[in-house]
């Protein structure tokens, strides 16, 4: 992988001009070297990321518009427009937006580890199954659907 590359990735627009379409949620590459891997999702109403663990990663949420209800480590917390999440890995975490307008947020990760790949292989794929079953290869482990309850 190239250092980062200085510039800017402008607004509604990802790295390299890529973008994933994951189950329906739109992200946008922000910035992607070894050491970091940033993306922004938009989420629409009742969108969401069952509870998973990066075993080998941190991750930060930054939320820039709406909000989201997170499942952080087998508590319920949200975060609004401007809060910063950090997610230790290790730690079990899903996001979810329960309210009526959509959201908007910069995740990062480090280090980036094999999401790129993961997020190419994902990009509009339908099965959720086949999503978790690919995440797993990627070192992201969904745990059964009652951790999001």
């Amino acid at each position: 992988m190239a250092a980062l590359e200085k510039g800017i990735t402008r607004n509604g627009t990802g790295y390299g001009g890529k973008t994933w379409n994951i189950l329906g949620q739109v992200y946008f590459p922000k910035a992607v070297t070894d050491s970091t891997f940033a993306f922004e999702t938009n989420s629409e109403p009742g969108q969401f990321v069952p509870v998973h663990v990066h075993p080998t990663q941190d991750e930060f949420i930054l939320v820039q518009e709406g909000v989201l209800d997170l499942k952080l480590d087998g508590v319920w917390v949200q975060a609004k427009a401007g809060d910063l999440v950090r997610m230790p890995r290790g730690i079990p975490h899903g996001y979810f937006n329960k309210s009526d307008k959509p959201a908007r947020a910069l995740f990062w990760v480090s280090p980036m580890q094999k999401l790129e790949a993961l997020f190419d292989r994902l990009h509009n794929l339908t099965d959720p199954e086949e999503v978790v079953r690919i995440s797993a290869q990627h070192e992201v482990d969904f745990l059964p659907p009652e951790a999001n309850e």
